[in-house]
């Protein structure tokens, strides 16, 4: 009975101590419940249940996968509602003219331009500190993979912790799975493979007049090309409608712009 009182009268204290810092320290939260808001992607919003709020959403793949095809749709579905997101552009590569082209209302948007991973993370961490915004985009797409293995595993549960039981959608783009068991839900993007391309390191005149003639087979480039999508991990208590399926196949909108520059004759 004493060990009893003693107990209530800790937890009392405890309470007193945190009130104004954190509502109900003592209460049961199901992680796993979070509000789901579209991608922006019918099919992502069919696999997945589109994108949680208060969670970290990681997105990966190879070269050419469709993940700036399906960032540029998560941001234009929400800046055409009015709210807030921003960029953490991890490599300064983020191009105005094809998200503007993809229903991006650039005015809502946030353009954090980095040069290195170390200011792109530190970037990230202080928007999601500040709060304010809708969505939360990090893109390391471009971001060498002998750099992204030297990030510890601790970065990416700061960044979760600093996203729960907040309204913002934490996005992580990479070409690899970093996030891991960090993310509330992890998806794994591929080209299908009639449009699956090698990009060469140094600009090749050939190459790209050759992807600019109309019967070229990269000619797909900008027509938008389909995007295989598999859910490999979700903490998200999904719909019945698409509990049993893992992938789901979508088609790009955004087009890449020095293409289409060039098929234009604007370059």
């Amino acid at each position: 009975m004493a060990m009893a009182q003693n107990l209530s009268a800790l937890r009392s204290k405890l309470e007193a101590a945190l009130a104004g810092r954190i509502a109900a320290p003592f209460a049961v939260r199901d992680r796993n419940l979070f509000e789901m808001v579209s991608a922006g992607v019918a099919e992502i919003d069919f696999l997945a249940g589109g994108l949680p709020r208060g969670g970290l959403t990681e997105i990966y793949g190879p070269f050419c996968s469709g993940r700036t095809s399906l960032l540029l749709s998560a941001l234009a579905s929400r800046t055409t509602t009015g709210e807030v997101c921003a960029l953490v552009d991890g490599c300064d590569a983020f191009d105005p003219h094809s998200a503007h082209a993809a229903g991006v209302e650039l005015k809502k948007l946030l353009w954090v331009r980095c040069r290195n991973l170390d200011h792109a993370i530190r970037a990230t961490d202080l928007l999601l500190q500040g709060g304010g915004f809708s969505l939360i985009a990090l893109d390391l797409s471009d971001v060498s993979w002998k750099n992204m293995r030297h990030v510890p595993l601790h970065v990416w549960f700061r960044l979760r912790r600093a996203v729960e039981n907040t309204p913002t959608i934490l996005i992580l783009l990479n070409r690899e799975s970093q996030a891991k068991t960090c993310a509330s839900l992890v998806l794994r993007l591929e080209a299908e493979p009639t449009c699956r391309i090698t990009a060469p390191e140094t600009g090749d005149s050939d190459f790209f007049r050759q992807a600019t003639e109309p019967q070229s087979p990269l000619a797909c480039l900008f027509d938008g090309f389909e995007v295989r999508a598999e859910r490999i991990r979700s903490r998200v208590q999904s719909a019945p409608a698409i509990a049993d399926g893992r992938a789901s196949i979508f088609k790009t909108k955004a087009l890449w712009s020095y293409f289409s520059r060039m098929r234009n004759g604007t370059q």
